[in-house]
């Protein structure tokens, strides 16, 4: 899955907070993602966060 840093994710489940938009702010072995209505920061296994992600929202400027 082609997850860039800056993307914003929509997850298939919402956070406690009910935002279900979470900002990619590192790519690697590990996601760390901030949750949009919150701010709340995670770090989540790359397997775990690709099967909860619904769609990859991405500006159309970004390579």
């Amino acid at each position: 899955m082609d997850v860039r840093l800056g993307d914003v994710l929509e997850m298939k489940k919402q956070h406690p907070c009910g935002s279900k938009t979470w900002l990619v702010l590192r790519v690697g072995m590990d996601f760390r993602l901030r949750c949009q209505g919150c701010g709340h920061e995670v770090m989540l296994p790359r397997s775990k966060a690709e099967k909860n992600i619904k769609k990859i929202l991405r500006e159309e400027g970004q390579p």
